[in-house]
């Protein structure tokens, strides 16, 4: 294979190398190999894999290409490379979740996700970097290595999915997934220049993932189009039994609506408390004022939307999500599995599971679970906890009002575009400001995506746009994506995310 060969194959969207794949054009060890040959060459700057898997992904290639030729009638993502966020459980490969308690753990078992895209026959090419436990807006709370954005080197990816934002970005993988607890894939999909869902909560499988916050965490895409995006949304989504929070119900119509990019006499809302605050950047804002007009110029019926309780989303989650942290947590306990420090026949259970716990967690998720023990303890309870999920409430009622009169929300995704790494990595409460316009859909439930807007004329840095919808109608996100998507691609005479534009 070539080297050009190889760089045409990187650059092919995932439906395009699937469409090569099923025609023999190439073969899916052909395909594979490229990407690993990328990763070589690239990942040592870019940090998006804790674990790459090249032989078991070139042996799931062969398997590939061997059904093809035997005549058995494969999946519409058979033969393409995924990369794998590393929250999932993956038989036999290691298995971290970003943390040094879990490091060199393989399960023993497949998370649903993981699953579905074997049986998709999708090839994992590996398992991606990540704040530990997904508790981060940057991969620097990763206990490995910081990931950096492709863009620029020296900006992060996002978090807490970075690494398969920036390993999609690099043209390391094609597509990948990712977990939105708060904003987890959005808020990466917006820093690198990709498409990212977080689907209806309970729409895909927690089977398997390793938990963060359960009533918030949800299984996603990552991807360089709005399409590739919902080929593998509907790959791994749908009513999973061993789930006892997945919806018994059809995975919405996504691929049919991001090939139907007509938003014609849609309603769309604008919403007012998510935009031109203090915390926005000049380059975001003006790019999602731009991004609105071009969706009325679509045909599209723009009207603003108020939703006070928003104003309250932020402190509301930073009260649920690390409460259900310090919860889920209290497994790791050196006892099972994992790290264990100062077990030398001389320290107690309890010594130990100390001793574990104060090595193995980063500052990151110790404040966290800190603050959800105090938050859930007795006579504080009901001033925190209590109140919080009130707010939760709220929320889920300004959307449900808000839905009555409009098809779908939009907002920035982030208020700025990547920040510098170590900017924010010393004041936490200027790294949770990256959430704030991603964490409403997430404590109500609802689906939204984020989609490209252009580059800030600041930093010439992607930005942007959430598009919010009701639970399970998840395509009318990516309709509106696939619109704006189409007119942005005739605008910039191709896709925004090009080889040549970013910095490996």
């Amino acid at each position: 294979m070539s080297t050009s060969t190889a760089g045409t194959l990187i650059e092919l969207t995932a439906a395009e190398l699937a469409a090569a794949i099923r025609s023999g054009e190439t073969s899916s060890e052909e395909v594979t190999r490229a990407y690993l040959d990328r990763i070589t060459q690239v990942d040592d700057a870019v940090g998006a894999f804790l674990h790459v898997d090249a032989e078991g992904a070139l042996a799931q290639a062969r398997g590939v290409d061997e059904r093809r030729a035997s005549g058995t009638e494969l999946g519409p993502l058979a033969g393409v490379p995924v990369a794998h966020k590393d929250v999932f459980t993956t038989a036999g490969v290691p298995t971290t979740a970003g943390s040094r308690i879990l490091e060199g753990w393989r399960p023993p078992y497949d998370a649903t996700v993981t699953q579905r895209l074997r049986a998709a026959d999708m090839v994992l090419l590996g398992k991606t970097n990540m704040d530990e436990f997904a508790m981060g807006s940057s991969t620097e709370n990763s206990a490995f290595k910081p990931a950096h954005n492709p863009w620029n080197l020296d900006r992060v990816p996002g978090g807490s999915s970075g690494g398969s934002s920036a390993a999609v970005a690099a043209f390391e993988a094609p597509l990948a997934t990712g977990t939105d607890t708060g904003g987890s894939i959005r808020e990466p999909a917006a820093m690198c220049g990709l498409v990212g869902a977080k689907p209806t909560y309970g729409g895909s499988s927690r089977y398997g993932l390793i938990a963060f916050a359960s009533s918030l965490d949800t299984p996603g895409p990552f991807a360089r189009t709005v399409h590739d995006a919902a080929l593998l949304h509907e790959a791994f989504s749908g009513h999973d039994p061993r789930d006892a929070t997945s919806l018994d119900a059809p995975v919405p119509p996504v691929v049919a609506a991001s090939q139907q990019p007509d938003i014609a006499g849609m309603r769309v809302g604008l919403v007012r408390q998510l935009q031109n605050g203090s915390g926005y950047s000049s380059g975001v804002t003006q790019r999602f004022t731009e991004t609105v007009e071009l969706l009325e110029s679509l045909g599209a019926k723009v009207v603003e939307v108020s939703c006070p309780s928003f104003e309250a989303a932020l402190a509301a989650y930073y009260l649920i999500a690390p409460s259900e942290c310090s919860s889920n947590l209290a497994r790791f306990d050196a006892m099972r599995y994992g790290l264990r420090v100062g077990d030398d026949g001389t320290r107690s259970a309890e010594e130990v599971m100390s001793m574990t716990r104060a090595q193995g967690f980063g500052p990151e998720v110790k404040r966290r679970i800190m603050l959800g023990t105090y938050a859930l303890s007795s006579g504080y309870y009901d001033a925190y906890y209590g109140s919080a999920q009130q707010v939760r409430t709220l929320v889920r009622r300004d959307f449900d009002a808000a839905f009555e009169n409009v098809d779908v929300l939009v907002s920035p995704t982030v208020p700025t575009t990547a920040f510098p790494l170590g900017e924010r990595s010393e004041d936490p409460m200027a790294m949770y400001l990256a959430d704030l316009c991603t964490i409403p859909a997430n404590l109500a439930g609802n689906a939204a995506l984020s989609v490209p807007c252009g580059l800030s004329p600041e930093d010439n840095l992607p930005v942007g746009i959430q598009v919010m919808a009701p639970p399970l109608a998840d395509e009318r996100t990516y309709r509106v994506g696939a619109a704006l998507e189409a007119a942005f691609t005739e605008q910039w005479s191709g896709p925004l995310l090009r080889a040549d534009r970013i910095a490996v």
